[in-house]
């Protein structure tokens, strides 16, 4: 029998694990889930210990998108529903990016429509070598809207207009190659590789990753003299924290 809630979440030291938890619906969205997984990022986000947070799939697969249910709602409710409804999960993928931390996604199965979405909105994505991706919403006459806006600064445009075009899977590997994936790990060893990978946050400065994290996506949309100022205004900030001062002094130590 599967746990009621729709989300375990749990931080263990620097790292917040976000589990998704519908096994049964291969962790298809639904409202529920939608609003747990913004409440545990909104409480990672608070804890000043948390260097990392990642988000996985209980059972087989990551997330399959919306459950049929859903899909019933919004195939009867009126253009209004909709539209919150669709802004809750625009909410969700804009939330992600606001975390000061980085925001990995560790994708074992299937990553479809939303969650394929989900994944794309998450600041890195670690997959299994037997993952699959992809938006396969044009099938039914529906459109992988706001993760467009995501997944165009991801990836090529031709890329991205092949991917929501035709709905077709993508292996892991040719994900890697497209730019949705960071890394591809092997299926036996995919626990241990993302234990690895996300343990390297805890050896740089969390001050230094929150402000780059800004600054990245901040940048977003600006023009070339208008990012180079912001640079140059963040760099002036980071030379006054207090990780940056011990770190020159352990540096000038040497």
């Amino acid at each position: 029998m599967e746990n009621s809630s729709p989300v375990i979440y749990a931080v263990e030291g620097p790292v917040a694990l976000i589990t998704l938890n519908r096994p049964g619906k291969r962790n298809a969205l639904n409202d529920a889930l939608v609003a747990a997984l913004k409440e545990a990022l909104r409480d990672a986000d608070a804890r000043p210990d948390v260097r990392v947070v990642v988000i996985t799939g209980a059972g087989a697969d990551f997330c399959s998108g919306a459950d049929l249910a859903s899909l019933q709602k919004i195939s009867e409710s009126s253009i209004t529903e909709n539209l919150e409804d669709a802004q809750s999960l625009a909410e969700l993928f804009s939330l992600i990016r606001r975390v000061r931390v980085p925001v990995v996604a560790a994708v074992r199965g299937r990553a479809l429509a939303g969650g394929c979405g989900l994944a794309t909105a998450c600041d890195i994505v670690l997959a299994a070598e037997s993952a699959r991706f992809g938006y396969p919403e044009v099938k039914i006459g529906f459109v992988p809207a706001m993760v467009m806006a995501i997944l165009r600064r991801n990836v090529s445009e031709k890329r991205a207009f092949e991917l929501v075009t035709r709905g077709a899977e993508l292996t892991a590997s040719e994900a890697e190659r497209a730019g949705l994936v960071n890394h591809v790990f092997p299926d036996d060893a995919f626990e241990a590789e993302v234990e690895k990978y996300v343990s390297g946050f805890e050896r740089v400065s969390r001050t230094a990753v929150t402000l780059t994290k800004r600054l990245l996506y901040h940048m977003d949309g600006m023009s070339f003299d208008a990012a180079l100022q912001s640079g140059a205004d963040l760099n002036a900030v980071a030379r006054m924290t207090e990780d940056c001062r011990r770190g020159i002094a352990r540096f000038l130590k040497k």
